[in-house]
């Protein structure tokens, strides 16, 4: 299978956690990241409309998972 295995630099946060703008900062920096995954897959001949939505279960699904259950 061929897939990315490489997704770029993601910035790294200047808010605190508890700040109220924490969420918005991290939705800045991984936006891009979430479109060109989303291109590539739908490149790739993947509904993007249900790869989104696997993306949405996989994230929820590993949120507490530990790393070898996420393999």
């Amino acid at each position: 299978m061929d897939m990315m295995n490489s997704f770029g630099k993601i910035a790294a946060p200047t808010l605190s956690r508890t700040d109220f703008n924490y969420e918005t900062e991290c939705k800045t920096a991984l936006a891009p990241l979430v479109d060109g995954l989303l291109d590539a897959v739908e490149s790739a001949g993947w509904d993007r409309r249900k790869a989104a939505y696997t993306l949405m279960f996989l994230s929820a699904q590993r949120l507490g998972a530990d790393k070898e259950e996420r393999k």
